[in-house]
């Protein structure tokens, strides 16, 4: 499940730079914890049924281990339930059509000089977004200046 987040994380990192859209912020974090919940809600009442003995991939079990199957169970649904709003989350993206701008993480708040809140550290994040095709003819040289 690792892996999941991190594709999750890498959609909500990227997504306005592919697209030139900002998702709703408010439905991200919604749909981030219900998966969190839904996870853990999922897998680990799994280690409790492991220490009783519960072999895994079993399709038919005795009925003592039907209250960790079924709180298994209702954890598997609120995942679930946190992939529709996910792709909810997808088509509102791309139909509300709220612009982002071309470093639209480099917000003043999340800085604590002004060193810090340069508007870009990378070619990435000087483009705009979504980039052009073919910006560069060739490979531009970039020179990162730091006073440290």
């Amino acid at each position: 499940m690792g892996a999941v987040f991190a594709v999750f994380a890498a959609f909500y990192y990227w997504i306005g730079k592919m697209t030139g859209f900002a998702y709703p912020e408010l439905l991200g974090k919604v749909h981030f914890w219900l998966m969190f919940i839904g996870v853990n809600i999922t897998f680990f009442p799994q280690h409790f049924l492991g220490l009783a003995g519960f072999p895994r991939r079993y399709s038919d079990y005795p009925d003592a281990f039907a209250g960790w199957n079924n709180i298994s169970s209702f954890g598997s649904i609120i995942s679930l339930v946190s992939v529709f709003l996910f792709i909810y989350i997808i088509y509102r993206t791309l139909t509300d059509n709220v612009t982002v701008s071309n470093n639209y993480w480099a917000s003043p708040e999340f800085f604590s000089t002004a060193q810090d809140s340069l508007p870009a550290a990378s070619l990435e994040w000087v483009q705009n977004s979504p980039p052009v095709n073919h910006t560069y003819l060739e490979l531009p040289y970039v020179v990162i200046h730091s006073s440290k």
